[in-house]
């Protein structure tokens, strides 16, 4: 569904792009693995190249280094049809490193090189606020909370995208290393916890932020403020539950053979991003609801079959095979 001038709403993703080096081997230790690929990540960058890959329009803002990687990481964005108006790049700071240890099972450990990394220093005065104020919607993570100047820069930039009217959309994308403590990280995490309407945590982050043991309804509605839309979480190869004002429930899985989980919640987010951004009311509407999130469910399960999280960002024809596989 498209605005009234045929061009789509834009969805503006905000935080850390960065590269990880994933092991040529699954199931091995980073210091015995044999070599290692390069792939591109982070978070909110995922969302804007699975959005523009199922046909939306994406932007990304945040910080790279003015390093060779960095000019990759911009330039793998433009050539996946996403925005790079929002990107500034740091001649002080390298672009930021990951080493991802792939377990047999397709889950990941993962070890960071930030000592700072250009995303960290991403000023307020550095956002190109006309961009973030044509987003009809704004996602963002944590990880852009740890540390200043980024976090001044976050939360600016979520008050310029509100005060326009943007939907705000966040997945606090829980990395526990990246943090000085357990306790700041939550702390952070939940302190612009009521801004967003839209929230998506996994069983994991449920359990972090709540102090549970359990994922079910009363422990993920202790999460719940008066100007949130939708609560959604993930449950890996279980599916997905759903939280409204009005109604909730569970959405059932794909099942597919799982060979790396990077990217699937950010190909789950961008789905869902997707099929909102030009019509809010879908989510009071659960049957409607509860067709986007079994594509968002879809686009997560693709993404699992393939290494990499970028490569495996699924196209609507894709998603279309599975769902009418099953």
């Amino acid at each position: 569904m498209a605005t009234s001038d045929g061009e789509k709403s834009l969805i503006v993703s905000f935080g850390e792009m960065l590269i990880d080096f994933v092991p040529t081997v699954s199931g091995v230790s980073l210091s015995e693995a044999p070599g290692f690929i390069k792939a591109p990540g982070g978070a909110p960058a995922n969302v804007a190249i699975a959005v523009a890959r199922l046909g939306g329009r994406a932007a990304f803002v945040g910080k790279l280094g003015d390093d060779e990687f960095g000019h990759m990481l911009a330039g793998i964005l433009k050539q996946n049809g996403v925005s790079a108006e929002g990107i500034n790049f740091d001649t002080g700071a390298r672009t930021a490193l990951a080493f991802v240890t792939l377990r047999s099972d397709g889950e990941r450990e993962f070890m960071f090189y930030r000592n700072p990394s250009a995303d960290m220093l991403l000023r307020p005065d550095e956002l190109n606020l006309d961009l973030i104020r044509s987003a009809k919607v704004f996602h963002y993570g944590s990880i852009s909370l740890i540390v200043e100047p980024c976090r001044s820069a976050h939360l600016k930039a979520m008050e310029v995208a509100k005060e326009a009217g943007a939907l705000l959309s966040y997945d606090p994308n829980l990395r526990l290393p990246l943090w000085p403590s357990k306790e700041e990280a939550k702390k952070q995490i939940l302190s612009i916890w009521d801004k967003a309407e839209v929230i998506k945590v996994s069983d994991e982050e449920l359990m972090f932020l709540t102090g549970s043991d359990n994922v079910d309804d009363e422990t993920a509605l202790s999460l719940w403020h008066d100007n949130l839309k939708l609560l959604l979480v993930t449950l890996g190869e279980k599916g997905c539950n759903y939280y409204t004002k009005s109604f909730r429930g569970s959405v059932d899985p794909f099942h597919v053979d799982a060979v790396d989980t990077t990217g699937a919640g950010d190909s789950y987010v961008g789905a869902l991003l997707c099929n909102i951004v030009d019509d809010r009311s879908v989510l009071e509407d659960e049957a409607r609801l509860r067709e986007v999130l079994r594509f968002a469910n879809a686009c997560g399960a693709i993404t699992t079959t393939k290494k990499g999280a970028i490569p495996a960002l699924p196209t609507v024809s894709e998603v279309e095979t599975l769902l009418n596989a099953k």
